[in-house]
């Protein structure tokens, strides 16, 4: 599919990249949105909390919702892309992921960018309700690389139609390197700082499988994903992980309308996560790079962000 022509031109604060991601993440703020938190138990004993909205009259279309990285269902992002959906007709479910809702989960494991099994099990638990004859999804980052990778797997439920994914690392490596990078130091070393603090809560309830030595020992978030993720998730190492789940390989095998949105001004994007070839050479693959947006901002007028807006016309003319 030919690139789609991005038409996004934010006023003169938001062409910057880094503007636009810390607005997006520590000023915005969403209000009016309704929201029901339904628990899910899982089929491994765990559980995940998912946050739903509903439009003014009874709705046969859901959009699910995957936040990032320590993100879950009342970031900005989340909330202002459920409204926007609730008030132009469709339902919304907002998954937070394991250990994410505010309540620690129960197992050692929690989630990645590559946990397809969980999303699985949202999804039938939607289809399960008899209620819905569309399900679109709609990730952000983390999220937005979870629902590629889904969808490149393979098969889904006749009812999946199609997705929107915004600001996706679809390679996992290559936007580690840009994470360790000078420009990217804040927002690494608080990622860092929510996720080792989850940890050290994990160790009390664990402590034959991790030490505290072992967690004063992470120094970035690669150490993170050796001394951690790898480990509670079955890979080998960090690079095993990033190799496994990254994306990217799985978008040629994308069989359903998939709308991916990525600024070129993403500082946590490197060339890799830009899949311009995979765009061309799959005919239902659209690929939108705005020059501005930053990661998962996309500042726009009326508090509704250039991704909400594209993301909600493109599922519409899906319908």
């Amino acid at each position: 599919m030919p690139l789609v022509k991005s038409h996004y031109n934010p006023p003169l604060p938001f062409k910057n990249g880094h503007v636009s991601t810390i607005y997006s993440g520590l000023i915005r703020k969403v209000s009016n949105l309704n929201q029901q938190r339904e628990r899910l138990e899982l089929e491994d004993g765990d559980f995940i909390d998912l946050d739903w909205s509903f439009a003014a009259a009874p709705s046969t279309v859901v959009v699910i919702l995957l936040h990032g990285l320590e993100g879950h269902g009342q970031r900005p992002y989340i909330t202002g892309s459920a409204k926007h959906f609730t008030s132009n007709g469709l339902d919304s479910c907002a998954v937070n992921f394991r250990g994410c809702s505010g309540e620690t989960n129960r197992l050692f494991r929690s989630y990645h960018s590559g946990a397809t099994d969980d999303l699985k099990e949202v999804i039938q638990h939607i289809l399960s309700t008899g209620k819905y004859s569309s399900i679109y999804i709609k990730g952000f980052s983390l999220g937005g690389n979870l629902t590629l990778k889904y969808l490149g797997e393979g098969p889904v439920a006749n009812q999946i139609k199609g997705a929107v994914t915004v600001s996706v690392p679809c390679s996992l490596h290559d936007s580690l390197i840009q994470l360790l990078k000078l420009k990217n130091t804040l927002y690494a070393k608080r990622f860092k700082k929510h996720l080792v603090e989850k940890l050290y809560l994990k160790q009390q309830k664990f402590p034959e499988l991790i030490s505290v030595e072992e967690i004063n020992n992470i120094g970035n978030l690669k150490d993170f994903d050796d001394i951690y993720t790898s480990r509670a998730h079955g890979f080998k190492n960090a690079m095993d992980y990033y190799a496994q789940c990254s994306s990217l390989q799985f978008l040629p095998r994308i069989k359903i309308p998939t709308l991916i949105i990525n600024a070129r001004d993403d500082s946590f994007l490197g060339r890799d996560c830009y899949p311009i070839e995979e765009a061309k050479n799959n005919p239902l693959l659209y690929l939108d790079m705005p020059k501005h947006g930053g990661h998962v901002g996309f500042f726009g007028p009326l508090n509704i962000s250039y991704s909400e807006k594209i993301g909600l016309k493109f599922i519409k003319e899906l319908f």
